[in-house]
């Protein structure tokens, strides 16, 4: 399997990343960064693309994909809506679009948020940005399109971009509600596995998510 993965700098993208590097059913993956990231692997390939709605510009390294994982994201903490919607749903949409028109067979995988607003009505502005996001993603022609909903993540092993305070919190968490949390290794399998095995639901959910990373 041949993937391209962004956001391999952040948190979330880093952990799927390295999931990624020891699955032996991944045999490519290309990185999509706007900064470099420090790391090398015999299957593992780098695409520095600063604006990510100029990536048709790249078109000539992205065909030949079976999946995209997308996990590049930002916080909406002290953004204002307008910005936050070009940074979350302008360039994923933009982003997306582009892949699809080379790579119809490809499966695309985005990771959005727990509580994700699919009516787009929210009081809460994150909410209601990804909602959108989600919902016209689902309408692309890709193979399939699929929208992961972690709540609390927990690093993986030997990951370097996991804040300290972040893992207390989520670590508190685990011990009085598990179920709310997941691990980025199993985000990863889940991702991996949903390309290879597909699944009923385009929205999936904390549970949902657990189920494929089995």
């Amino acid at each position: 399997m041949k993937i391209i993965l962004t956001g391999a700098t952040g948190m979330a993208g880093q952990g799927v990343l390295l999931e990624c590097l020891q699955n032996n059913t991944v045999t490519e993956i290309l990185m999509v960064n706007r900064k470099h990231l420090e790391i090398t692997n015999p299957k593992l390939k780098e695409l520095l693309v600063p604006d990510f709605l100029k990536i048709e510009n790249c078109s000539d390294s992205l065909h030949g994909y079976d999946a995209c994982f997308f996990c590049a994201g930002i916080s909406s903490v002290g953004m204002k809506e307008e910005k936050y919607t070009i940074i979350t749903y302008d360039t994923t949409l933009y982003f997306a679009k582009t892949l699809a028109a080379m790579n119809p067979e490809m499966v695309f995988n985005y990771i959005s948020g727990s509580h994700t607003d699919s009516t787009e009505k929210s009081k809460i502005m994150w909410a209601r940005v990804k909602g959108r996001t989600e919902n016209d993603l689902m309408q692309l022609p890709f193979k399939a399109q699929y929208n992961f909903r972690p709540g609390g993540m927990s690093p993986s092993k030997g990951q370097q971009n996991a804040k300290w305070l972040y893992v207390i919190i989520v670590n508190a968490i685990k011990v009085f509600s598990s179920k709310n949390i997941i691990s980025l290794n199993e985000l990863g399998r889940a991702m991996i596995n949903v390309v290879q095995k597909g699944y009923p639901k385009k929205v999936l959910e904390i549970s949902d998510i657990k189920v494929l990373a089995k």
